[in-house]
């Protein structure tokens, strides 16, 4: 029998206090970061989004953001998705997701952003590949080097990425047409080598296309081996910069698999300039 799961507007302050609630249950975050009921009653009013998801009843997860502006375009930016764990197998993240976008899109607005950690492959994957967002900023310990979530123990890296909600890239993805995985003749820039740490493999020259791997579960590398976690962060920073300042823009990403290995991998491309 299918889960009954409604995805709605958070309008009543008792909702909010339990969107605190889940904060604390699926980030950790003491009190002092939460962001709280008060916040949000004033940023609904002024015409942020805050969508729950709903299983029995009971708000499971929720979606909140609220109106900014981009290089002078007014745009949505996604401050925070939380689901429980134990219901991340109901896809509600993507249900989320794609109520905002049309939350947004209702109000007129055709771009959304949001951050995450370049190193979280099940976030890549979620975010490049089901969704069809694009980057092309890369922010250094965004929340800082410490921040008191158990998430964040190897700095706040993030990626800042745009997802063009009206554009035929984005709804090819919700419609799950799926790139092509090619990436055979790719130069890659950053590789796993057969311990899993990261290698510098090649220079970034004149190709219109270049590669960057990361471990597929940099989690359980974090909490086996933090040392290589950030060898892992300081390969990758480094890597993404200097693309980044070289003109390309984060595109892709896909799984692959060299034997018994798996990995993640970043497919960026030169932006033309003329």
């Amino acid at each position: 029998m299918e889960t009954p799961i409604e995805i709605r507007s958070i309008l009543e302050i008792s909702e909010m206090l339990t969107v605190e609630d889940l904060q604390r249950e699926v980030w950790g975050v003491p009190d002092i970061e939460v962001v709280p009921a008060s916040h949000l009653i004033a940023a609904v009013e002024a015409g942020g989004v805050l969508l729950g998801a709903f299983v029995d009843k009971s708000m499971v997860g929720f979606a909140y953001g609220f109106v900014s502006l981009e290089k002078g375009q007014m745009a949505h930016h996604s401050h925070m998705l939380a689901v429980k764990p134990e219901y991340r197998n109901l896809n509600l993240g993507e249900k989320l997701k794609l109520a905002q976008r049309q939350f947004v899109m209702d109000q007129g607005i055709t771009l959304m952003s949001w951050t995450f950690d370049p190193l979280q492959s099940l976030n890549a994957y979620f975010n490049f590949n089901k969704l069809g967002v694009i980057a092309d900023r890369y922010i250094v310990n965004f929340y800082g080097w410490e921040a008191a979530s158990f998430l964040h123990q190897n700095g706040t890296d993030r990626f800042w990425v745009s997802w063009n909600l009206d554009s035929e890239r984005v709804k090819n993805r919700i419609e799950k047409k799926i790139a092509a995985d090619d990436l055979l003749n790719v130069k890659r820039i950053v590789q796993l080598d057969e311990n899993d740490s990261p290698q510098l493999v090649n220079l970034i020259g004149n190709d219109p296309q270049i590669a960057i791997e990361i471990p597929s579960n940099i989690n359980e590398i974090q909490s086996q081996n933090p040392e290589l976690a950030i060898q892992w962060r300081e390969a990758t920073r480094a890597a993404f910069l200097e693309a980044l300042a070289e003109n390309f823009i984060v595109k892709e990403f896909f799984r692959g698999q060299r034997g018994e290995q798996k990995f993640g991998i970043y497919l960026l491309e030169r932006e033309k300039t003329n």
